[in-house]
C-alpha cells in the first residue's frame, strides 16, 4: 500500500501536469493536407526529412522580411518559414490546396495567405525579401523551366535572397518508381550552379542527406539547395 504522503505526490504531479498543458489541449487542431497525410500513414520519416527543407530554408531567408513560395503545396512547411518572416505568401497551380491551406491555415496564422497562380504566366505578385521553391523544378518540363524561374526571380527583390532546393540527379538510381516517373528535370551540383548563375552574381550549393545539410561531396548528396543573392541586370 502506498503511503498517504506518496499518493498525495503523485495526486499533485498529476495535477501539475494538468496545469502546465491547459494551453496545448485547449488548442485548436489543426488536420493534415493531404499529401502529408498520405506521407504519415505511407511514409512518415518522410516528413522529417520535408520540414528539414523548410528549416533549412528559414534559416537562410532575409529574416523577418516579405516570403514567397512558388509551389506550397498543402503548406506542410509554411508556418516554419512564416516564423521568421513578416509575410507569407504561398503560390500553387491547384486549387484544391490553395483553398484547403487558406481553411487550415491562413485563417488561424497572421500574415500568411495562400493564392492560385502559374508562376510560369504572368502575374502581379509584388516583390520580395525572400522567394523560394522546394521539390517542384524537378517536376517542370524543360519548356517551362525557364518561364519558372524568370518570373520568380522577378518576384525578388534586387537585394533579395533565392532558394531552390530539389532532389539531385546522383540519387536519381535509389529513386522510387513514383518519383523517376515524376522527376523529368533533376540536375547535377555543378549544373544547378550553372543554371542560377544565369540569373545571380553569387551561387552557392549546399549538399543534403535525410536532415543533414552540408558541403561534402556531391555526388554522394541525395537533395541539393541553391542559394542566390545579387541579381543580375
Amino acid at each position: 500500500m502506498p503511503s498517504r504522503i506518496g499518493m498525495e505526490k503523485q495526486l499533485s504531479q498529476k495535477e501539475s501536469f494538468e496545469q502546465a498543458t491547459i494551453e496545448q489541449f485547449g488548442t485548436q487542431q489543426i488536420k493534415l493536407g493531404p499529401w502529408t497525410s498520405y506521407s504519415l500513414l505511407e511514409d512518415p520519416k518522410h516528413m522529417a526529412f520535408v520540414l528539414s527543407r523548410y528549416k533549412f530554408v528559414a534559416k537562410m531567408l532575409r529574416q523577418n522580411g516579405r516570403t514567397l513560395e512558388v509551389g506550397c503545396g498543402d503548406g506542410f512547411g509554411a508556418p516554419i518559414v512564416k516564423q521568421h518572416s513578416s509575410e507569407y505568401i504561398g503560390v500553387d497551380v491547384d486549387q484544391r490546396l490553395i483553398n484547403d491551406n487558406n481553411e487550415r491555415l491562413s485563417s488561424k496564422i497572421e500574415n500568411m495567405n495562400f493564392v492560385l497562380q502559374d508562376i510560369t504566366q504572368s502575374h502581379e505578385l509584388g516583390k520580395f525579401d525572400t522567394v523560394f521553391n522546394i521539390d517542384v523544378l524537378e517536376h517542370l518540363d524543360a519548356d517551362k523551366e525557364e518561364d519558372f524561374l524568370t518570373n520568380s526571380i522577378n518576384c525578388l527583390k534586387d537585394d533579395g535572397i533565392y532558394i531552390c532546393g530539389t532532389p539531385s540527379a546522383y540519387s536519381a538510381d535509389y529513386a522510387s518508381e513514383v518519383s523517376r516517373i515524376q522527376h523529368i528535370n533533376l540536375k547535377t551540383g555543378p549544373e544547378k550552379k550553372k543554371l542560377f548563375e544565369r540569373y545571380f552574381e553569387y551561387v552557392w550549393i549546399f549538399s543534403m542527406n535525410d536532415e543533414v545539410v552540408h558541403t561534402g561531396f556531391q555526388p554522394m548528396a541525395h537533395y541539393l539547395f541553391a542559394l542566390c543573392a545579387s541579381k543580375r541586370k
